[in-house]
């Protein structure tokens, strides 16, 4: 199937190559996708000058031609693998979108706007986490006066981060650390205070993880890594130039950044399966010093998580959408405030 996904806003398309046997060549200066379809030769043909980017599957064949009049045009062709996650890009060697995004990327992340985007993306997660609580303390008329004064400490933190101020990120990002790490605290404590006994922990743990909970979390949490990574690459922003978190080696410090706010993607569904008391111990294999997700607990952690994040809808701007696309949409929405704010 050849998608076509057209922004309304913007005059470009990106097209999506996903079936088996399409071939894309050009044809008179255009693009033409040719496929069979019911035993028939379809072919489509699209102006350069309407394509943002081709994202290209497995079995997919284009020609020299296509790549050259894709690079003419600063048209991105994006390799995708079999599970359509990003492996592979071609761009121009001369300034393109991608690598003028990158560039926007690198200034952005050496002033002031690394700061805001940080108060953007950690102020978004603790919103949501409030706003999580504030949902449970209403099914939980028991642990009402806990989770009120917990949601107020929350609060507190949410403001101390937004009112923070610095021409430079390094300069209160110790402070930054110490607020999230406290937020955190709070908010896995009172997850472990309202889940079933059986299930409770003692906050945060990975590599390996201590408990139930935690091996189930960091499971979800890999899982969402890999999406939030797609949609960054996708945008054309690199995974690996982050602002809060530091440029490491092999480190996708970006992926960190801006994982921040849809963490709770990861998290409801998880407890969700505890509270409704759908894990046992038997999904689990016990290690030396933890446990970690078995076969069978990632097919049921899985199931759930793709129906939270592909097919179930929640209301945004306006419009009924996967929380995956969300997550795409805010990629290509930073990417182009970043060029924005450059030209």
């Amino acid at each position: 199937m050849a998608v076509f996904n057209r922004k309304k806003t913007i005059d470009y398309m990106q097209v999506h190559l996903n079936t088996y046997g399409t071939y894309l060549h050009v044809v008179d200066q255009l693009f033409e996708i040719r496929r069979r379809e019911a035993g028939e030769v379809v072919k489509t043909q699209l102006s350069a000058h309407k394509v943002k980017s081709f994202w290209i599957n497995k079995g997919i064949a284009l020609s020299a031609d296509a790549v050259q009049l894709a690079m003419r045009y600063n048209i991105d062709i994006v390799f995708l693998d079999g599970t359509g996650h990003p492996f592979s890009r071609v761009w121009h060697s001369k300034l393109g979108s991608t690598t003028l995004i990158r560039k926007a990327q690198l200034h952005a992340s050496l002033g002031p706007a690394a700061l805001s985007y940080t108060q953007q993306w950690l102020g978004g997660k603790l919103d949501n986490q409030m706003d999580f609580v504030k949902r449970l303390a209403s099914h939980r008329e028991q642990h009402a006066e806990y989770l009120t004064e917990r949601l107020t400490q929350l609060q507190s933190i949410r403001e101390k981060l937004a009112q923070l101020e610095a021409n430079h990120l390094d300069d209160v990002a110790g402070t930054i650390r110490g607020l999230e790490g406290t937020a955190g605290r709070l908010y896995f404590e009172v997850l472990s205070y309202v889940l079933p006994p059986q299930y409770t922990f003692q906050g945060r743990s990975s590599r390996p993880a201590a408990d139930l909970f935690n091996a189930f979390l960091n499971y979800a949490y890999g899982i969402l890594y890999s999406r939030v990574e797609k949609a960054l690459i996708l945008a054309g922003l690199d995974p690996y130039l982050g602002f809060l978190h530091r440029d490491g080696y092999n480190f996708k410090s970006m992926v960190y950044d801006f994982i921040e706010p849809f963490r709770i993607y990861a998290e409801e569904p998880v407890f969700r399966l505890f509270s409704g008391k759908k894990i046992r111990q038997d999904h689990v294999d016990l290690l030396a010093n933890g446990c970690s997700l078995n076969k069978e607990g990632k097919v049921l952690l899985i199931e759930r998580f793709n129906q939270h994040f592909e097919e179930e809808r929640i209301r945004y701007r306006g419009r009924n959408q996967s929380r995956s696309n969300i997550i795409q949409f805010e990629a290509h929405q930073m990417a182009n405030e970043l060029i924005n704010t450059t030209i």
